[in-house]
């Protein structure tokens, strides 16, 4: 292999390995605790929390500012010695339960879980409805009379 192959190879390397390192890097140096079971905590913790900017990232993952903003509140929870419960319900409590990005399926929520399926469902019943009628004959059809059936034999001859 010639020194400008493996040179390629190594710079192609490095590339894919920092842009799978970029999520890792939102979570700012001045943000970490010098505690790492607490920040390993407040990471759990972070992953099942939603961006409110970004929606589909956890807020360990944005770089918005109001992620930012989260992680710190989880963080200073954590310090205050709430256990990761109480943190998930303070956050919760605070923006609502958007904010998780794994909704529980209690109370009301249960309507939007099976709001999916139940659609799904009548979506069938409805086509199949409709297909059954649309293939099923009239009974009392009348037959061809002679000249409704010659002019069909013509047109049939013409093709």
């Amino acid at each position: 292999m010639s020194r400008r192959a493996a040179f390629r190879r190594a710079g192609a390397a490095l590339v894919l390995t920092c842009a799978l390192a970029l999520p890792a890097l939102a979570v700012q140096p001045d943000e970490m605790l010098g505690d790492p079971g607490l920040e390993s905590r407040a990471r759990e913790i972070s992953e099942g929390l939603r961006c409110l900017v970004c929606q589909n990232e956890s807020i360990d993952e944005s770089n918005a500012s109001l992620a930012r903003d989260l992680r710190i509140l989880v963080r200073e929870r954590l310090l205050e010695g709430d256990s990761d419960a109480e943190v998930v319900d303070f956050i919760v409590d605070r923006y609502g339960e958007f904010v998780l990005l794994r909704p529980t399926t209690g109370g009301w929520n249960w309507i939007l879980w099976a709001a999916g399926p139940a659609m799904a469902l009548l979506a069938l019943g409805l086509a199949g409805v409709y297909v059954r009628g649309r293939s099923a004959a009239p009974e009392n059809t009348p037959p061809l009379s002679d000249a409704e059936q010659a002019r069909l034999r013509q047109l049939l001859e013409d093709r």
